[in-house]
Formats: C-alpha cells, structure tokens, sequence
C-alpha cells in the first residue's frame, strides 16, 4: 500500500500532466478540426442552457476555488482570514458550487441519454468523461463531511504542501497526504485522471477559453476607410 500510494502521489501527477500537455499538443497539431466542443445545441435545445450554464459556472469557480486555495492559501491571510475562516469559506463555496455543478451535470447526462437524436451523435469518451466527471464531483462533495468534522483546517495545510512540492518537483510530497480520509485521496487521483482524459475528448476546447484571455488582451485593430473609386 506505500507503494500504491507513493505512485498515485508522488509520480503518478507528472504522468497525468505530461499526457495533458503533451496530449493536447499533438491534438492542435493533427487534429485541429476536432479541436471543439461539438455543441448539441443545433439538435435540441431543452435543458441545454440552464444545465449547460449552472456546469460551467460551477466547475470554473471550483477550479479556480483549489487553484487559489490549495496553490497560494497566504492569499486568505492578506485579506485577514484565518486558517479556519479559510476552510469555512472553501466549504460554504465548494459546497454551493459543487451542487450547482452536480445538479447542471445531471441534467447535461439525462439530456444526451433520452433524447435520441443526441444520443445517436453520443461517442463512448463523452460518456466516459460526464460519467468520470460525476464520480470526481461526488467524492469532492464528500469530502465535505470530513472537513465539518474538522473545522481547524487541518486538511488544508497537507493539501497545499503536497501541490507545492508537485510542482515545484521536489521529493517526499505523498508523505503530506497520507494520513487524509479517503475521499480526499480518492477525488485526488479522479481529478488527475480527469486531466489526463482531456486531449482525448471534446474536454480539450478549455483551452480556447484560456485564449479568450489572450484574445480580449489584444491591441485594438486600425480599419483605414479605402478610397473611392470614380
């Protein structure tokens, strides 16, 4: 079990990261035309706006939410919230957007399962990664119950040692998560297998959301009126 756990931990992390990046690399480079979310919208709208729209906005400010939380906590302690104000404030969040998230996913799966002109245009891998999706949110929203237990935040302090020392490379990061709930570990190796099934699934257009920040950054474009002709 040390084994196991020093893998999924402590290697397994640069393993689902090279696929991503790597993966989505070649993606862009051989298969740009697929590089797209393939909307249903065109098929049948239904729930697709409400559900659609109550997933995205979950999933960004839960990603956002562990990237701030886990990746620079000291940010919560510039605004004068401590340790324990900042566990409450990750579950009241995590738990109002990790529903929003849920109820939007669930509502997304009966779609394309009962409707079946969208189900006729349904790949395995869309499948596979709603349904993937749905275990990683699960687990996360169990891992609530944990942390009600605790409310020292006590599970914070493991959590952002182990992403620092992931990626600033350095050794010895799987010994900081040993000792959390197995839910933690759990929604942990689903997240990073999450990240590896990106470049093979409709999953890879988040990246044109990053270049829409790159997109609205740009210089503004100078239109010259022509001359007429006579």
């Amino acid at each position: 079990m040390a084994d196991l756990h020093e893998f999924f931990f402590q290697i397994y992390p640069y393993i689902a990261g090279s696929v991503f990046l790597l993966g989505s690399l070649l993606r862009f480079e051989r298969g740009q035309y697929t590089w797209t979310s393939d909307s249903s919208e065109l098929l049948r709208r239904g729930t697709l706006r409400f559900g659609s729209n109550l997933f995205h906005v979950g999933v960004l400010f839960l990603f956002l939410g562990h990237f701030v939380g886990i990746l620079m906590p000291e940010v919560f302690g510039m605004i004068g919230i401590g340790l324990q104000g900042h566990q409450l404030v990750a579950m009241i969040s995590g738990g109002l957007f990790g529903s929003a998230c849920l109820a939007g996913l669930v509502m997304l799966i009966h779609r394309r399962m009962t409707e079946p002109r969208i189900r006729a245009t349904t790949r395995v891998m869309d499948l596979v990664v709603l349904v993937w999706i749905l275990i990683t949110l699960s687990f996360g929203l169990c891992t609530l119950y944990f942390s009600a237990q605790e409310l020292s935040g006590s599970n914070l302090l493991p959590l952002s040692k182990w992403a620092r020392h992931i990626i600033t490379f350095h050794g010895g990061a799987a010994s900081f998560v040993v000792e959390l709930p197995l839910a933690y570990q759990v929604h942990m190796v689903l997240g990073m297998t999450l990240f590896a099934l990106i470049p093979f699934s409709r999953l890879v257009h988040i990246w044109s959301g990053f270049a829409l920040v790159v997109y609205l950054l740009r210089p503004y474009q100078v239109v010259r009126p022509g001359l007429r002709q006579r």
